[in-house]
């Protein structure tokens, strides 16, 4: 016997539970009757978007897939393009078509333009201080504001090409190096695309050895905070555990943020340093982005100040953001180059013609070349950096697709999904960059702006990614290097594998191996 609602009830009459025993039985059927008591109060008029119905109290958290993007994309062929789940406590939208999406990040974009954080990158993020996963309000305006007004601004992107052409330079001398071995593709643009980045922001206050261990230790912790980004936690599902921290996610956040706290603080020392020897005699023109920072920590007024967590938080940003889904998209690129030797045939005849066997691929032939334009967006059609973008929080409670989005609600955007979408791509499993050279408006038209809806891997709206002009300048640059510079095969014997891993970025599951071959007899060349 059991008290339920004060009243003595007899669980074990209940047919679907006898078999059931004690507590187990009773706990079972309270959690029952609670779940159809809050069924039946949310049910009257607000018509909420269809999916699983999951079970009482913890939804269906037990049927999520590792592939979180796939398994989305699976249940909207079943309850349409617009699904609800209930994880616990958490109540997930998930969009998987255009038209949808144009609401969302469009026709409500203030309403959507919240970030529902989770445990682990709330910590990792010195609490949601940064540009990414930063709340839109006054503050986060005014770091997007610093950051695409002094780094990513056309201006300083010209300004700053000497250093992305001395690393791009010095990645095809070290790949010819290594002729006719195979080598790790990704790792070597991901050592060139951080060191772009690492002189970007703070110069040449790292040199020597000191700077190839700081590039190893960010991959390191890199790979960690995607793996850890979107991981099924407990804790955020029931904010009633969140102290037990039952699968150490967030004790593996901690030592995350503390080692990258400490990276930036010996970076920052050494720039202090630096700039004392130099009795801070440096001309502003040639002041790198956090000198720039840094005096901005000085300043007295609200509206240009900024605390030392936000520098941090602002160049963890830049340095994650910028380097490892950049890198990783290369590596998807390259790929798919390989698997199709008709495209990097058609790829090189044109970079041949353009910028000619013996000489230097240059930035400035990059908006010369459409087809190698179009390689990347077919890649990024195909493997989006971010699956499902990040996820955004509904500020208020509003109607999308004619359902009843909550307040508070994470709202995922399948982009994956929607760039595999029958209804707005002609064989859409098919790597085919043609697609995008079918009119001379195409090009165009998909671009990174996020206005056209069937294509969003920059995102769309106020919270489009703001690394958007530095991560298209770079990834056709170097694939352009890559490609003028070597032919590339796999080692005897091997397969390509596109097999994907899930994370915030969508990674290979295997690094892609390949052999390159010098395609100029030219050793000056390399």
């Amino acid at each position: 016997m059991v008290a339920v609602d004060g009243k003595r009830h007899k669980w074990r009459k209940q047919s679907q539970y006898r078999g059931l025993d004690g507590n187990v039985g009773a706990i079972t059927y309270i959690f029952v009757v609670l779940g159809r008591r809050l069924q039946r109060r949310s049910s009257g008029e607000t018509r909420f978007p269809p999916g699983p119905r999951g079970l009482p109290l913890i939804g269906s958290l037990l049927s999520l897939e590792p592939d979180l993007h796939v398994y989305f994309a699976k249940l909207s062929k079943i309850y349409g393009p617009i699904i609800k789940l209930q994880l616990g406590r958490m109540r997930v939208i998930v969009v998987n078509s255009s038209s949808v999406t144009k609401e969302v990040l469009r026709d409500q974009d203030a309403n959507f333009s919240g970030r529902d954080l989770p445990t682990s990158v709330l910590i990792m993020t010195y609490g949601g201080k940064d540009i990414i996963w930063g709340q839109s309000d006054q503050e986060w305006r005014k770091l997007r504001k610093i950051l695409t007004h002094e780094l990513l601004s056309n201006t300083s992107l010209d300004s700053s090409y000497s250093l992305r052409r001395s690393e791009i330079r010095r990645m095809v001398k070290d790949v010819h190096g290594m002729i006719g071995t195979p080598i790790n593709v990704g790792e070597q643009v991901f050592v060139a695309t951080l060191n772009v980045v690492l002189n970007m922001l703070w110069g040449g206050t790292i040199q020597g050895d000191e700077r190839i261990r700081v590039g190893i230790q960010f991959r390191q912790l890199f790979n960690e905070m995607v793996e850890l980004g979107l991981k099924p936690n407990i804790s955020d599902f029931f904010p009633i555990f969140t102290r037990f921290d039952m699968q150490g996610i967030e004790k593996k956040s901690w030592r995350i943020l503390n080692e990258m706290d400490r990276m930036f603080d010996s970076v920052i020392e050494q720039h202090l340093k630096l700039e004392k020897e130099n009795n801070g005699s440096k001309p502003r023109s040639s002041k790198d982005f956090l000198q720039y920072l840094l005096e901005l920590t000085k300043e007295h007024e609200s509206k240009t100040q900024v605390t030392m967590a936000q520098l941090k938080a602002l160049l963890q940003d830049v340095v994650v953001a910028g380097t490892d889904t950049s890198a990783t998209t290369l590596e998807w690129a390259m790929s798919e180059v390989i698997k199709n030797p008709e495209v990097m045939r058609k790829a090189q005849e044109e970079l041949d013609e353009v910028v000619g066997k013996n000489n230097i691929v240059e930035e400035s032939h990059m908006n010369q070349l459409p087809y190698l334009e179009a390689v990347v967006k077919e890649t990024l059609r195909l493997h989006p950096a971010g699956p499902l973008l990040i996820p955004h929080r509904s500020v208020k409670s509003s109607v999308v697709a004619g359902y009843t989005i909550p307040e508070g609600s994470r709202v995922f955007v399948n982009a994956w999904a929607i760039h595999r979408d029958p209804e707005a791509w002609k064989n859409p499993l098919t790597f085919q960059p043609e697609r995008f050279l079918s009119s001379d408006d195409n090009l165009k038209k998909y671009g990174s702006t996020g206005n056209d809806f069937d294509y969003i891997p920059f995102g769309s709206g106020r919270r489009i990614c703001a690394g958007t002009p530095l991560a298209e300048r770079m990834l056709i640059y170097v694939l352009a290097s890559l490609l003028h510079s070597f032919d590339w095969k796999l080692p005897e014997g091997e397969k390509l594998d596109l097999t994907e891993k899930f994370g915030i970025v969508l990674k290979k599951a295997t690094p892609l191996v390949a052999i390159p071959t010098p395609r100029s007899p030219n050793l000056d060349f390399y």
